[in-house]
């Protein structure tokens, strides 16, 4: 009940306007390929507006027509982590993402949020060369009691690095903190409502910013939904009892789609690389000879070694459905030289991704701190859902030792009334944000209407749909939902 009196009053605080001296602007130039570049000014800390401050990096496609110009589509691309400026750039005209007549109608607006990449980055190292020794050092996710302990202590390393290094934006990057800055960019491009395409980790951020400012929402997307209120501090006690991707049940959604990849690959016969013979059997066949010590394959630089933990994690690339036909091939590859054995290597990081993905993801949930706890569901979990239920216990592990904490993260209530109902958009079978979850996320708010296409992977970012994308228009532009018993497919199959 604390909690709910907290959030609420913190909804109330927000909502009151801003000083003159405090209202952000923006002033766009030209950063090539059409686009158009600002920063922002916010307050470090928005209990303490007058205060530090840091400048957030902004990008903006302007609308393809001015005369029919509706006005600012924000999109956030998830993660958290990831730049908005890069994905802009690279992902601003695809057209199952953006068709042409959403990009004639919208200035499609993204940022790099705090914390992250251009936006004063959590840097949790002195150079990139110490950064990049870090994690290519940092141990596989661990498959056997053997492997956890060094993974516990690296995971603590990193958090301890982050505390010492980062400096004060690493108590204040919560989603709520990036939810008010949001409001700051509606402000400074003059809307008077927001519209907003959330995909991912970027459905937190909007229905956290549809909570703190339920009267100011014109249309909102959110595309590959998580679950908001099992995100941020459980079910019930969950939140510090099971580890949060487990207490989502990640794991099943990741095994569901595993179970479309291989019915979809047995399908399309040869043009499935994989395909032949029993697929179940096979990969079965791959993961009991990785347990036993790496397999080595033929790569296209030489050979190439994988432990058990790195074939198991190539699951979560089912988010992507491009990335299926070569998926596939690897599984081949692994399967014919399932007799081979050798050391794997660990690969360079190179960017701030990770850091800023604790960071934002330590500062916005509840975790257990109790490493036993982790160490009894990758046993459980494993037995429940064979192969993947470990991948999600280990996903978040630095954030059982996070000791930085924004006292204005977000917990609640996730129910108040907006001005404008919310589309959610969901796959049937989502590895990263299973239909499940989405439908929990919906529930949690006050109105939203979910909209499930018959496909796999993740958002329709990384399953083309333009069937969805139609939706998606039609509801930003003009309001509208999607008819009674519509129903929409991926544009192609994966395999050809």
């Amino acid at each position: 009940m604390a909690c709910f009196a907290l959030a609420a009053s913190l909804a109330t605080s927000v909502a009151l306007p801003v000083s003159a001296a405090q209202e952000a602007s923006l002033t766009w130039s030209d950063c090539g390929d059409g686009f158009e570049c600002s920063s922002v000014s916010v307050p470090v800390d928005y209990d303490n507006p007058s205060g530090s401050r840091i400048d957030l990096a902004v990008i903006k496609l302007p609308a393809g027509d001015s005369a029919k110009r509706i006005g600012t589509l924000f999109v956030n691309f998830g993660g958290p982590g990831a730049s908005g400026l890069q994905r802009l750039r690279e992902r601003a005209k695809w057209p199952w993402l953006f068709s042409d007549e959403l990009r004639s109608r919208f200035d499609i607006v993204s940022w790099d949020p705090r914390g992250i990449a251009n936006s004063a980055a959590v840097r949790c190292f002195d150079t990139l060369a110490e950064q990049q020794e870090f994690f290519a050092e940092f141990p596989e996710m661990p498959v056997d009691l053997a492997g956890e302990a060094p993974f516990y202590e690296k995971s603590k390393e990193l958090a301890y690095r982050c505390e010492q290094q980062a400096g004060p934006v690493l108590k204040h990057v919560s989603t709520a903190n990036t939810a008010r800055d949001l409001d700051m960019l509606r402000r400074a491009v003059g809307e008077e409502k927001i519209s907003y395409h959330g995909i991912s980790y970027g459905t937190h951020l909007g229905a956290i910013y549809a909570n703190l400012f339920p009267n100011r929402i014109r249309a909102m997307v959110f595309d590959g939904s998580m679950a908001f209120a099992g995100n941020a501090v459980g079910r019930g006690d969950s939140g510090f009892k099971v580890p949060l991707d487990t207490r989502q049940d990640v794991s099943r959604g990741v095994a569901e789609t595993h179970e479309q990849f291989l019915k979809l690959c047995a399908e399309s016969g040869p043009k499935c690389a994989f395909s032949g013979g029993d697929l179940k059997a096979k990969y079965a066949a791959i993961a009991e000879r990785a347990k036993l010590g790496p397999i080595t394959i033929e790569g296209d630089e030489g050979p190439e070694t994988w432990t058990w933990s790195g074939i198991s994690n190539m699951a979560w690339d089912y988010a992507s459905v491009s990335a299926w036909p070569d998926l596939a091939k690897l599984y081949q590859r692994l399967y014919d030289a399932r007799d081979t054995a050798a050391r794997k290597s660990g690969e360079p990081y190179t960017s701030n991704r990770s850091e800023a993905f604790n960071a934002i993801q330590c500062s916005d949930s509840n975790f257990p701190t109790d490493t036993a706890i982790y160490s009894t569901y990758a046993m459980s979990e494993d037995q429940r859902i064979p192969y993947f239920g470990r991948l999600s216990v280990f996903d978040m592990m630095s954030c059982a030792f996070w000791s930085a904490k924004d006292t204005d993260r977000y917990t609640g209530p996730w129910n108040r009334r907006t001005s404008a109902e919310i589309l959610v958009l969901n796959n049937r079978y989502d590895p990263s944000t299973p239909l499940h979850g989405a439908i929990d996320g919906a529930k949690d708010l006050a109105r939203a209407r979910i909209f499930v296409t018959e496909g796999y992977g993740h958002s329709t970012m990384l399953a083309p749909s333009t069937c969805t994308e139609q939706v998606k228009r039609e509801y930003l532009i003009a309001g509208k939902f999607p008819a009674a018993g519509k129903v929409c497919k991926l544009d192609a199959n994966p395999f050809g």
